[in-house]
């Protein structure tokens, strides 16, 4: 599910717009008629549009038959290929709030009363006390016009139909239930650090399932992607409840939530809420249909059940009471053999059904509702909401499809691999305390959102006078992606003491930063780039052409998961100032492709890189001490240290020339 999409720190907006499930590595179901689009009605200038109950499947299918009986004639003489509709995603209607706030309580065959002990007053205590079970009946006064008088005294069961029309029989009925969860939002903490690790209970009747051993650690909007199946028995068994608790090791878990679902006034009800109907109707593929009844089947027990006439069939047709559906029933198969199918027709009709006189109403469609829980002992007070869906299938009927399989997407293994080769117009934020010079000792750091941990830097390139930077330097960052949600799924753990593992979904988005090394203080910070792996700017050829409205400009953008592979030049900034620029090359791969070809990180084995061919004076003067004095000082006071020299030599044969002199003349006057 796309599911949405969507506690995740980056949760999914889920709006009440259809909902996406998309399926991959999967084949497409068979293409079925398209879905007619929306059209505005127009004022009657048209008279066969006003006429037809359903303009937009009229119109739609009309312009495709005669599309068809054109490709015919033309293929006499020469076959042509048949053109298949595009496949379309299956899509279900998001409820953001319960299903019988959208379609009424479900009470439209019978009333629940609650049955309560004794009078109420002070001394007996609380409602809740009294409470002893519920009754489900309904009282009716009927009008009767002289002509059901005179049948009423020929027979006494005469206008006994009347009565009991639309009332299920009295009897227990054996349902197969299924229970889908997708998942929960805004659930209260239950634990001291603010989270919680809820799981799900189900309880129905005496019945109760635990999934206590698929705990979700450390969320508050946690996807559960669960579903059960349960074998219940109306009335005996008909009150659903989904208890949302909170898993502790130690001691006993603490109830989140819960909410209570009637399902037996959701089976009899007339708007069909066993199994919601889908937009299409597919034979295969991950959107089959799943339910007991085909559609031609339910749009004949519908009309066998509201006493209509029909539905009777006819090729490109189906009438029901007085009104003619008309629309496609003759599709072509794979071996290119025409088969009659009204099953997509009844299907449009069951969509439509609101607009049968009468005893048309609403009936529900494929959904997801939204579900608030509650806990008495905080009683109206919002404890979160839950995302499911409910199926039921009576056991008399035919086994319905299977399940429909909601678990969480598996995130995929990938290694982006990334090659910082040069840089360039770095600012130089050191200065030569004896030249004056400018330089700076530059470095390259890189990492993915979430995975700050896996930080991975350049090796330094000392005394870059000019701003440029030669690095030959690999940086591989292996990550978890879900593609259908376009989010990084990061698991670790939020302390030491943390014993599970927190998962987080986060956008793609790859930082770089460029850096100038000290020895004795922190390193100066001078610029960075964020790339949103989804869509960032296509790189310069050039460091000249490489400028910041790069960033800005969404003219040109690219995805590393559609090209796989990019090179080019980026701006670096600070401040919205440029500050540098960068020459990377981007290599995305899989998991399976990474071990198939591994690559060494910096530079070396498997597939090493060269050292980069750079300046004489880019070293360390706390490592190259003489080199330092060599290139620093001697180049640039040569003519001075020369003449400093020779006077110091000769300031030192003077000095000894006076310091010995005296001596030498006393000497030689002793001796003569």
């Amino acid at each position: 599910l796309s599911q949405h999409a969507v506690e995740t720190d980056s949760t999914i907006a889920l709006t009440n717009q259809d909902f996406l499930i998309t399926v991959e590595e999967e084949e497409a179901p068979p293409p079925a008629p398209p879905t007619p689009k929306a059209k505005p009605e127009k004022k009657p200038k048209a008279k066969q549009r006003d006429v037809h109950p359903f303009p937009q499947v009229f119109d739609k299918v009309g312009s495709q038959s005669e599309g068809e009986k054109k490709k015919k004639l033309k293929g006499k003489g020469s076959p042509e290929p048949t053109v298949t509709p595009s496949t379309k995603l299956a899509s279900l209607q998001l409820y953001e709030k319960e299903l019988e706030a959208e379609f009424g309580p479900f009470d439209d065959w019978v009333n629940t009363f609650e049955l309560y002990r004794g009078k109420a007053n002070e001394e007996e205590g609380s409602n809740e006390e009294r409470f002893v079970g519920k009754f489900k009946g309904r009282f009716c006064l009927y009008k009767l016009t002289e002509d059901e008088e005179e049948e009423g005294e020929e027979g006494p069961d005469s206008g006994q139909f009347r009565v009991n029309r639309g009332i299920p029989a009295n009897g227990p009925v054996n349902v197969l239930i299924r229970v889908y969860i997708v998942s929960a939002s805004n659930l209260h903490p239950a634990d001291p650090d603010g989270k919680s690790d809820p799981y799900i209970v189900l309880r129905l009747g005496k019945k109760e399932i635990k999934d206590r051993d698929n705990y979700i650690a450390k969320q508050l909007n946690p996807v559960f992607g669960r579903s059960f199946e349960i074998q219940a028995t109306f009335p005996q068994e008909s009150l659903l409840s989904v208890l949302i608790y909170d898993y502790d090791m130690v001691g006993g878990d603490d109830l989140i939530g819960q909410t209570c679902i009637d399902l037996e006034n959701r089976f009899y009800s007339r708007h069909r809420s066993t199994c919601g109907l889908p937009a299409e109707y597919s034979v295969d593929g991950y959107n089959a249909w799943r339910d007991s009844l085909k559609p031609s089947e339910l749009l004949s027990k519908l009309c066998r059940d509201n006493r209509l006439d029909g539905p009777r069939f006819s090729p490109g047709r189906i009438t029901v009471a007085d009104k003619v559906f008309t629309g496609k029933t003759l599709f072509i198969m794979d071996e290119d053999q025409p088969v009659e199918s009204y099953e997509h027709l009844s299907l449009k009709i069951l969509h439509r059904w609101s607009e049968i006189p009468a005893v048309g109403c609403r009936l529900v469609p494929e959904h997801i509702e939204t579900r608030t829980l509650f806990h008495k002992a905080r009683p109206g007070m919002d404890q979160g909401q839950l995302q499911m869906w409910v199926d039921m299938f009576p056991m008399d009927l035919p086994h319905p499809g299977p399940s429909v399989d909601i678990s969480p997407r598996k995130p995929k293994g990938y290694e982006l691999r990334i090659i910082i080769w040069n840089t360039e117009d770095v600012i130089l934020e050191d200065s030569n305390f004896l030249t004056g010079q400018q330089s700076s000792d530059i470095y390259v750091k890189g990492w993915l959102k979430g995975y700050e941990d896996d930080r991975q830097e350049t090796d330094v390139h000392y005394n870059s006078l000019t701003g440029e930077g030669n690095f030959n330097w690999r940086l591989v960052f292996p990550f978890s992606y879900l593609p259908a949600e376009k989010v990084v799924v990061v698991r670790k753990r939020e302390s030491i003491f943390s014993l599970d593992k927190t998962e987080q979904k986060l956008p793609a988005v790859l930082v770089m930063q460029v850096w100038d090394f000290e020895r004795l203080s922190s390193d100066d910070f001078l610029g960075t780039v964020e790339l949103d792996l989804h869509g960032f700017p296509r790189g310069a050829k050039s460091a000249k052409s490489c400028k910041m409205e790069m960033l800005t400009d969404v003219t040109e953008r690219i995805s590393i998961f559609q090209q796989k592979r990019a090179r080019g030049w980026w701006p670096f900034s600070k401040g919205g100032e440029l500050t540098g620029k960068v020459e990377a090359e981007f290599h995305l791969v899989t998991s399976e492709e990474a071990e198939k070809n591994p690559v060494g990180r910096a530079r070396n084995e498997p597939e090493p890189l060269e050292k980069p061919n750079r300046p004489d004076v880019s070293f360390s003067w706390f490592i190259n001490p003489f080199k330092c004095f060599f290139h620093l000082v001697w180049r640039s006071y040569k003519k001075y240290i020369i003449i400093a020299l020779v006077l110091l030599i000769t300031a030192l044969f003077l000095a000894l020339l006076l310091y010995t002199l005296p001596g030498a003349i006393s000497q030689k006057i002793i001796n003569g």
